[in-house]
């Protein structure tokens, strides 16, 4: 069975305070691979911070403030759950895995997030994984390696993903493929 790992499809990531290019694109991709694999497992994994996040420059970090709990920009795009057509793939509470909820620590992978009821995503997804999502050369780089170190087998499907800057994604995608992960 394929396992498909969506990664940080979320407005504020799509078209709010860190809009990320090409990525209304690849939400539609994801969503017609999602349709087309009706009996994938999908995992979603989501930023999910308080104000006070390390991330953020006003508080000393890199970015802009992102993917604040309970906001409009840390919601996953809408078509996740009206144009998937079978309902068990859709994002719920059991396949919704959260990061970047301790204040102190800097997370992109999602290796580590957690759901609702506590599961963390390395406990549950299978060994072989098909990662996209946004962006290419953070969140979905850092999914991608911890996944491998490991040992699973990573497929990243190149027209489904986001990135910050284009050049970097290009730089990121052949990187990956060096390793070893095979590029879609």
């Amino acid at each position: 069975m394929k396992e498909i790992l969506v990664v940080d499809c979320q407005y504020d990531f799509i078209d709010g305070t860190l809009a990320c290019g090409h990525s209304e694109e690849a939400v539609k991709n994801i969503i017609a691979f999602i349709n087309a694999n009706p009996d994938a497992k999908v995992y979603y994994s989501a930023d999910n911070h308080s104000i006070n996040h390390c991330s953020y420059a006003q508080n000393g970090g890199t970015w802009p403030v992102h993917c604040n709990a309970g906001t409009h920009g840390a919601e996953l795009h809408a078509s996740f759950s009206t144009d998937i057509a079978n309902p068990s793939q859709r994002p719920n509470d059991s396949n919704i895995y959260y990061k970047g909820e301790n204040d102190s620590v800097e997370e992109y992978s999602a290796f580590e997030a957690r759901n609702k009821a506590g599961h963390s995503l390395n406990e549950v997804i299978g060994n072989d994984v098909i990662v996209c999502g946004i962006a290419t050369e953070f969140c979905v780089r850092e999914s991608v390696l911890a996944l491998m170190k490991s040992g699973r087998k990573i497929t990243v499907p190149a027209d489904m993903l986001g990135w910050v800057d284009e050049a970097g994604h290009n730089k990121t995608i052949a990187e990956l493929a060096s390793m070893g992960v095979k590029v879609a």
